[in-house]
This record gives structure tokens, C-alpha cells and sequence, in this order.
């Protein structure tokens, strides 16, 4: 690990106007010392994942799922898990209103879309990958022109309060701006992919190239620089659920280093540290989750060889002992089996005292009878908080 930094010359702008972006601040020792330990956890983790294991699957559409949520509820599109896992799988969700699942159906597209072209050989970064995936997130509100620049100034204002926090940099300045940033991606150094991604987020949101979806777009192309350096699989690498539990300390880092207005000279250091915090924290908790998962598949495993059941119930099992709803739309295509043969797996493993149905025809879902959160019981227990690393050293040993 070094702490070399991308540096870049100014270049014109159509119009003339002289470019810059933010820079990273140079790395000191406790920044490259939290690194490392973030691509230690991440390629143990990056192990993990590559060993076949039967509920892999149900684990990434779980943290892609979290992704999407956590995305649009900084917005203030708030939709349930189960929603979102609906909506995930095609599905029509029981609770979230028109607008958002319209924002989270649009940001569902945009991160399979990433997920795309994660491992694309012949893929380049330009101004039309982000216009392309803004008109994907707004696509339903051709009133906020997806997929175009914004015409005139913008600014960003405190929700509760009203007030001014940010004005962007002139309309004049966008192409220009966003053509340097995706210039930059393009360019091969040896920054690391976690400073890279982390300041092209933040980059993106402060030039705040559209008229609405700005956040949601630069928290989009942060995972897709993540997932272009195949250290983890997208699923696990985004820290999209991290910036959804801290929402307001997000905020604030952004208006720490924002400072009002479009200041490039600006140090972005705090924000590449809260960047490098949620990376740690949020590999920590991927981390823990793959540990429950093995230890609640095994028991289940173990459950349904006890009562002679078919293997493929575990996939409704498993989801439902999370205390995730099960919906026969979504275990059918897990477990590959007809629509007819799901409904009466469901129906089996509410016989058997495992699965209580919550109410009728298509709006019926299953959820975890007591029986099951026995088992439950056995692996999720009370849960430490994950320490900041910029607050811990690195011991002797290099744990």
C-alpha cells in the first residue's frame, strides 16, 4: 500500500471555463494503516464468499436489497426490507406507496446495472455512464429531466429548517466537470479503489450535475467504482446500508467539507476518513452475517433432516428465521419448483409449526412460527457495536 495520489491538471471546459475537482488529501500512517486492515477484512471476506455454500444466494439478495433501501430512504423514500426484496425479485410490494417504489424500482435497475458491468472487459467511464444511470433511478419523473444536466444554479437546503447549505457550481461548468471526473476514473494509478470510489462520490454530489437524484447518483457510482476493482462481490462491497443507519452524519461530513459552495480547493479528508470508517464497519458487519448465516443454515439443515423434509425448504426456512417475510411469488424461484408445488411447501411447513401465515389469497406471506425462533434463538444473540478504526491501533499481532 502507498500513499500516491491521483494528480491532475486543470483542463478547459466546453465553454472555456477552467476545471478542477477535489483532490484527496495525502494519506498519512493511520489512514494507510486503516486501509490495510479494510483490505485484510475484505479479502478474508472476498474467501468466504467464493467457497460454495447453498445460501450464498440469499445472502447477497438480502445485502443488495439493504443497498437499494438504505439508498433511497437518505431521500426519504422509506420502504421496508421485505418491500424491497419484493421489488428486488419483481414483485409488487404490500406496504410502500407509489413514489417509493417508483424511487426504489429506479435505483433497483441502476444497481443491476452495476452489478453488470462490475466484470465488463470493454466498459469505460463517461459523462453518458452517468447520465445513462440517472435516467434509469428517475426514470419515472420525466418532470425532474432524468438523464439531463440541470439548466440553471441549485441549491441544497436543510429540510427541517429551510435554509441554503449548498449551491452547486454554474450549469456552464457541469459537462465540463463531470467529463474531468470521469476522465479521472478512467486514468490507472495506485490509489487505492476505497479513496478512488470514495472521491468520485463526493465529487459527483458537490457539482450536483442534475436537478434532483444527485445523492442517490453519486452513492451509485461510488459502488460501481467499488465493484469495477473486484476486490468483493457488488453485493458486499457497497456501504450504502452503512450511509442509510447515518444519515445524519453523513450529511454533515458532506457539509464539513462542502463549505457552502463549490470550493475545490477544499480538504476532503474528513470525508475520505468517514468513507474509510464505513468500509471497515460495514465489512465487519458482512462479516458477522456470514457467520450467522453458516451457523443458522447448518441448524436448519439439521432441523429438516430430523423431520425428513425436502432440502429445498430451507430457502423458506432460512428467510423467515431472519424475520423476513415469505412470499410463495419470491420461494418459488429459489427453490425451483412449480407455483403449485410452492404453494404447498408453504403450506407443509405451516403443518409442521415452522412458517404462520399473515393473511389471505395474493396478499398472504409467511413469517417464523415459535418453533423456528427457537432456532433463531440459537445464533442471533446480543451484538457488540463495531469500534472506529481511527480510533484503534493496529496491535502487535496485525488483528
Amino acid at each position: 500500500m502507498t500513499g500516491a495520489l491521483r494528480r491532475y491538471n486543470p483542463g478547459p471546459s466546453s465553454k472555456g471555463i477552467t476545471t478542477v475537482l477535489l483532490e484527496t488529501s495525502r494519506l498519512d500512517a493511520h489512514d494507510q494503516d486503516v486501509i490495510g486492515r479494510i483490505l485484510k477484512l475484505q479479502e478474508q471476506l472476498r474467501w468466504a464468499v467464493y467457497q460454495p455454500r447453498a445460501w450464498t444466494g440469499l445472502l447477497r439478495r438480502i445485502h443488495l436489497a439493504k443497498a437499494i433501501q438504505a439508498s433511497n430512504s437518505i431521500e426519504g423514500y422509506n420502504m421496508t426490507l421485505d418491500d424491497a426484496i419484493a421489488v428486488a425479485e419483481g414483485e409488487a410490494p404490500i406496504e410502500a406507496d407509489e413514489p417509493t417504489t417508483h424511487a426504489v424500482e429506479g435505483y433497483q435497475r441502476a444497481m443491476t446495472y452495476v452489478l453488470m458491468l462490475a466484470n465488463d472487459e470493454h466498459f469505460s467511464y463517461s459523462p453518458a455512464t452517468i447520465r445513462s444511470f440517472h435516467f434509469m433511478i428517475l426514470d419515472r419523473s420525466v418532470s425532474k429531466d432524468p438523464g439531463t444536466y440541470r439548466r440553471g444554479v441549485i441549491f441544497v437546503r436543510e429540510s427541517s429548517s429551510g435554509d441554503i447549505v449548498y449551491e452547486g457550481p454554474e450549469a456552464e461548468r457541469v459537462p465540463g466537470l463531470v467529463q474531468e471526473l470521469t476522465d479521472q476514473l478512467n486514468e490507472t494509478n495506485d490509489e487505492p479503489a476505497i479513496v478512488a470510489a470514495a472521491m468520485a462520490h463526493l465529487n459527483l454530489v458537490l457539482i450536483h450535475p442534475f436537478r434532483d437524484g444527485n445523492g442517490r447518483m453519486a452513492r451509485c457510482l461510488q459502488t460501481l467504482v467499488l465493484a469495477r476493482e473486484g476486490i468483493l462481490a457488488p453485493e458486499f462491497c457497497s456501504i450504502e446500508e452503512y450511509l442509510g443507519r447515518n444519515t445524519q452524519d453523513y450529511y454533515k461530513v458532506l457539509a464539513e467539507v462542502g463549505r457552502g459552495y463549490w470550493q475545490p480547493q477544499n480538504d476532503a479528508r474528513p470525508w475520505v476518513r468517514f468513507c474509510l470508517t464505513a468500509h471497515y464497519r460495514q465489512t465487519k458487519t458482512v462479516q458477522r452475517r456470514w457467520t450467522e448465516s453458516e451457523r443458522l443454515w447448518s441448524l436448519l439443515t439439521d432441523e429438516a433432516a430430523r423431520r425428513g423434509m425436502p432440502e429445498r425448504y430451507l430457502f423458506a426456512l432460512f428467510d423467515a428465521a431472519q424475520g423476513y417475510r415469505v412470499r410463495r411469488a419470491t420461494y418459488q424461484p429459489i427453490s425451483e419448483v412449480s407455483d403449485n408445488l410452492a404453494t404447498k411447501d408453504l403450506g407443509a411447513l405451516v403443518e409442521a409449526g415452522l412458517l404462520q401465515p399473515v393473511g389471505e389469497k395474493r396478499g398472504r406471506f409467511y413469517v417464523a412460527a415459535p418453533a423456528l425462533d427457537v432456532i433463531r434463538n440459537k445464533v442471533f444473540g446480543a451484538r457488540l457495536p463495531i469500534e472506529d478504526p481511527f480510533e484503534t491501533q493496529l496491535s502487535s499481532d496485525g488483528t
